[in-house]
C-alpha cells in the first residue's frame, strides 16, 4: 500500500483549484490535475479518483506528488522531456547551409526541402528548421536594377520634389503607355446575372488585334486622362499630348513626368514642345520606375 501521501490544501489554494476546474477556458490537462488534488484533499481513494477523472494510477500518483513538492504552480507546468531523436551535429548543419548557398545539381531553379533532405540524408522538417534558424529562403529571389544615369541624383530630386510638393498654379501629370493590350471578345453574347443564376459567357473568344493605352495621372486630383491608339510611336504620343492640351484649363503650367522611351525624345516631339511652352518634361533616371 502506498504511503507518504498527505495533501493539505489551504483556503487560498482551494479557491484557485476550484476556479481552475470551473473555468471553461482552462486547458483540460490543468482542469483534471486540479480535480485530482481536490479529490485527494477530500479523502477520496485512488481507485475512485481514477474512476472520476479517467486517469491511470501512476498519473494520479504523479500529480499528487507534484502538488506536494511544488504547490499550485507545479500543476500548470510540464517538465521538459528529452527528445527521442538525437540532435543533428554541427557538421550536418554546416553542410546543409553550404549546399543551400550553391546551385542545385539538377535542372531546377532552387533547392527544395525534399531535394536537400535527399542530398544530406536528413528529414525535410530538419532541413526546414535549419533554414529557418539561419534565415535562408531558397525559394525567394529579390530582383534589383541599378541605374547608371550620371544625373541620377538631380533627376531624382526633381521628380520626387514634384510629387511631394507640386508647384502652385500648375498641374503635375504622370504619363505612361501600356502597349500590346489584347482586344478580346466572346464568340457569343452571354446572359446577364439574375436571382438564382450567375452571369454566363462562352469559354472561347475571338481577337480584335491589339491596342495601346496612353494615360496621364493627375497626382494631386487623382484623375486620369486616357486614350487608346493602335500604335505606340511618336505620332501617337503627340496626338495624346494634344488631348492633354485640350483638357487642361488654359493658363496652367503642365509638368509631365515620364520615362526615357525613345518616342518621348523624338525630334518632332521636341519641336511640339517648342510650340507649347507651358509643357515641361521631367524624365526619370534611366533604368528607374
Amino acid at each position: 500500500m502506498r504511503t507518504g501521501i498527505s495533501i493539505v490544501v489551504s483556503p487560498a489554494d482551494r479557491g484557485r483549484l476550484q476556479a481552475l476546474v470551473k473555468d471553461r477556458n482552462t486547458p483540460q490537462k490543468h482542469a483534471w490535475r486540479a480535480k485530482i488534488v481536490l479529490l485527494t484533499a477530500e479523502g477520496v481513494g485512488t481507485i475512485e479518483i481514477m474512476r472520476r477523472t479517467g486517469k491511470s494510477k501512476t498519473c494520479v500518483w504523479r500529480w499528487q506528488e507534484r502538488f506536494m513538492e511544488e504547490g499550485f504552480d507545479g500543476l500548470l507546468r510540464d517538465k521538459t522531456r528529452p527528445s527521442r531523436i538525437a540532435p543533428l551535429g554541427a557538421a550536418v548543419v554546416e553542410r546543409v547551409v553550404a549546399l543551400t548557398l550553391t546551385s542545385p545539381p539538377t535542372e531546377t531553379t532552387h533547392w527544395t526541402g525534399a531535394m536537400m533532405a535527399k542530398a544530406t540524408g536528413i528529414s525535410v522538417s530538419a532541413v526546414q528548421r535549419i533554414w529557418r534558424a539561419h534565415g535562408l529562403q531558397p525559394h525567394r529571389v529579390r530582383q534589383f536594377k541599378l541605374s547608371n544615369d550620371p544625373d541620377f541624383v538631380d533627376k531624382l530630386r526633381d521628380v520626387v520634389g514634384l510629387y511631394v510638393d507640386p508647384p502652385a498654379h500648375a498641374i503635375v501629370l504622370s504619363v505612361d503607355e501600356k502597349s500590346q493590350i489584347q482586344a478580346l471578345d466572346r464568340t457569343q453574347p452571354g446572359l446577364p446575372m439574375k436571382k438564382g443564376r450567375a452571369g454566363t459567357m462562352t469559354h472561347d473568344y475571338k481577337r480584335h488585334g491589339t491596342t495601346t493605352l496612353f494615360a496621364a495621372l493627375d497626382v494631386l486630383e487623382g484623375t486620369v486622362i486616357g486614350r487608346n491608339m493602335q500604335r505606340h510611336r511618336h505620332q501617337e504620343f503627340i496626338r495624346f499630348l494634344n488631348t492633354i492640351e485640350a483638357q487642361v484649363p488654359a493658363g496652367k503650367l503642365i509638368h509631365v513626368i515620364l520615362d526615357n522611351y525613345a518616342a518621348h525624345k523624338h525630334p518632332k516631339v521636341r519641336q511640339w514642345l517648342d510650340r507649347h511652352q507651358r509643357f515641361i518634361f521631367h524624365f526619370v533616371p534611366t533604368s528607374c520606375s
